[in-house]
Order: C-alpha cells, then sequence, then structure tokens
C-alpha cells in the first residue's frame, strides 16, 4: 500500500473541484475566533523558503474594521461588507528575525537535533544576508502566496468559502491597520464566511496544452 492510499484522497478531491471565488456571503453566518485559528494554523502547514514563515494576518472582522477596509478595496466591497471576515495577508520583509526562534523550537520538540540547528541557521543567515531586497521580497511573495491558497483549501474543508482579492490599495493598508509598511507587504486579501450561491464555474485550460513533457 502506498502512501497515498492512506488518505482519502476523494474528499482532497472534492474540496478543490468545490472551491469557488464567492463575491456574496451569508452575513448573519459569523466565523468564531477559536475557528478561524484553527483554519489559520492548518493553513500555516505550508512550506516557505528555509522555513521561515515569512506570512502575516490581519482578519479584518469588526464593522469599524470592514468600513476602513471598504474604502481601500476598490470594486470589492460587496465581498468585505457580506463575509464574516476578511483575512489580509501580507509578507514579514524581517522574517530573518524569526530563524533563531523558529529553529529553537524545533530543536525544543525534537523535530531536529542541536548540532543540526547550529549549523543550519549559521548556513542560512550566511546566505539570507547576502540576498538582494527583491530577492528576498520575491522569495516572501511566493511563500505567502502559498499559505493563501492553504488557507482557501482549508477554509472549504472547514465549509466556508473565499475570495482572493488583489484589487485594493496596496500602498495603504499597511498603515490603515497600524503596520509598518517598510516591513509588510500586502500580498492579497481574502474574504471568508458562507456562500449565499454556488458561484460560477470557470474553464480551466487542459493539461495537455500548458505542459511539457522532457
Amino acid at each position: 500500500m502506498n502512501q497515498a492510499s492512506t488518505y482519502n484522497k476523494e474528499a482532497f478531491l472534492q474540496v478543490l473541484h468545490d472551491r469557488r471565488s464567492i463575491r456574496r456571503y451569508d452575513e448573519s453566518v459569523k466565523i468564531s475566533k477559536e475557528e478561524m485559528t484553527e483554519i489559520l494554523a492548518s493553513a500555516t502547514k505550508a512550506p516557505s523558503s528555509v522555513n521561515l514563515q515569512p506570512w502575516r494576518f490581519v482578519v479584518i472582522e469588526s464593522p469599524e474594521a470592514k468600513a476602513k477596509l471598504a474604502s481601500l478595496a476598490w470594486f470589492n466591497q460587496r465581498q468585505v461588507e457580506t463575509s464574516s471576515a476578511v483575512i489580509a495577508v501580507f509578507g514579514d520583509l524581517q522574517n530573518l528575525n524569526y530563524l533563531e526562534e523558529i529553529y529553537s523550537k524545533a530543536v525544543e520538540l525534537g523535530m531536529m537535533p542541536q548540532d543540526v540547528k547550529e549549523q543550519q541557521v549559521t548556513s542560512i543567515r550566511s546566505l539570507l544576508s547576502g540576498i538582494s531586497e527583491q530577492g528576498n521580497r520575491d522569495s516572501v511573495m511566493i511563500d505567502s502566496g502559498l499559505v493563501s491558497m492553504q488557507i482557501m483549501l482549508t477554509a472549504k474543508a472547514y465549509g466556508y468559502d473565499t475570495n482572493p482579492i488583489g484589487g485594493f490599495e496596496k500602498d495603504k493598508i499597511a498603515e490603515a491597520f497600524d503596520l509598518d509598511k517598510n516591513r509588510y507587504v500586502p500580498v492579497m486579501l481574502l474574504s471568508i464566511g458562507k456562500a449565499l450561491d454556488n458561484g460560477h464555474q470557470s474553464y480551466r485550460l487542459p493539461v495537455e496544452q500548458i505542459t511539457e513533457w522532457k
């Protein structure tokens, strides 16, 4: 029996196939802080470069915060206003600050020997200290994109729906929610809630058209 057969492939594929980008939600449905925390905790199993986990979240759920966001969300106000919450995903450009904490905790939990931790921390710090600002930003954006997709799939597994939003005032949103705009780069907004409809199916190009085999 291979490892894949030990998982429920059908259930996972159902989540993939059922996910839709939803733009109107049932306003009576509110996701509790406890359940939202579970969703985010599961989603942060996403991979990241040298496990630095550069993603940072702002869960925008209060009427005041959503009103502030709506003014920055261009033509996406309906998702903001009707969703249970909007998760603003940011990338932390100073994620190297967490290197020691992450790797020390791995040692404490028995995930990594101390000597391996020391070797890796030294190597990673040396490698990343020489990376360009653009290189760091590119890496952070890729990692934050990975966790964003994980949030959407995890939310669907919990029975909620989402919509990734890229149209908003990216130069203003960090400061609007009390973040340092020079450190935290906006990646996307994710509205989340219970859909009022099934959303629209969309066509995907066939694998044969988008893939080359060498």
